[in-house]
């Protein structure tokens, strides 16, 4: 194959592969990748979005401090999500 069509093509294969890899990670390792990647991008915006998570974080916090949320292991939760993928 040659030309636009097979640069295509074997970029979708490698595409592909690359996903069929990150599946295989621990839902940790995929949400460290996830953010790799998206710190890729270029983003206009990016400061206020973290700057926004960063608000809802110590909201949180600041739930959990009075009472108003349970904590949870993120053993247990990577556990659960693990078992909904099944």
């Amino acid at each position: 194959m040659s030309g636009v069509g097979g640069q295509r093509s074997a970029y979708v294969t490698q595409a592909h592969e690359v996903l069929a890899q990150a599946l295989k990670l621990s839902p940790l390792e995929k949400a460290e990748l996830v953010e790799r990647i998206l710190d890729t991008f270029v983003l206009p915006d990016r400061k206020a979005i973290d700057e926004r998570w960063a608000a809802e974080a110590e909201d949180r916090i600041d739930a959990y401090d009075r009472g108003e949320v349970a904590a949870r292991s993120v053993m247990d939760v990577f556990a659960r999500i693990e078992q909904s993928e099944a």
